[in-house]
């Protein structure tokens, strides 16, 4: 009987399983498209530009959600719900302050006479606007689901306490902290 608890126990979540083969296949098509842009760079017609400021800042602010969401986690399972509560909801903040934070930094780069798309645009440009679109988009999916785990926390409905959820929601959002981490060394240091 204890053999058999054991090994349950050591076994991982299969939603967490889901989630790191997901993360595995994100990294894939992360890797390709970084690949890609460093293969396309060595052609021609290729525009140099660094990216603008607020990038710095929208890093300072998803490292900052990232540790907020790292504590919500550690107050979930400390059933302390009010710090909860406080902490997931500014975590949601943040991911979306990243958001705007990332359109505002591609509005700069169009008033500063870069075309990230279409008519005009460079393929350097438009490799940015690709990668870190996706990027955006798979924060703003985070963004969803610490919304619905927002409400939940603030749903009287259930008292249910397994961490598991929002493990996973905060393994996802560490996730993407990290992948922009990566994105934002390749476009400002590694590559410019």
């Amino acid at each position: 009987m204890t053999t058999v608890s054991n090994n349950q126990r050591n076994r991982i979540h299969p939603h967490k399983f889901t989630m790191w083969v997901a993360m595995g296949s994100i990294v894939m098509m992360f890797a390709g498209l970084t690949s890609a842009y460093i293969v396309r760079s060595n052609q021609g017609n290729w525009l140099e530009f660094n990216l603008p400021v607020v990038f710095w800042y929208s890093t300072l602010v998803i490292l900052c959600s990232s540790l907020f969401i790292h504590l919500s986690v550690k107050a979930f399972k400390a059933r302390e719900m009010q710090r909860y509560r406080l902490l997931i909801t500014i975590t949601m903040a943040l991911g979306l302050l990243f958001s705007v934070l990332q359109f505002v930094g591609f509005s700069d780069l169009k008033t500063h006479g870069v075309q990230l798309l279409g008519v005009g645009s460079n393929p350097a440009a438009s490799f940015l606007a690709i990668i870190c679109g996706l990027h955006i988009l798979h924060v703003l999916g985070g963004v969803v689901v610490l919304m619905i785990i927002f409400l939940r926390a603030y749903s009287n409905k259930s008292k249910n306490y397994n961490p598991v959820p929002v493990e996973i929601v905060a393994t996802y959002w560490h996730f993407v902290d990290i992948l922009w981490i990566y994105l934002f060394i390749f476009f400002s240091i590694i590559h410019t």
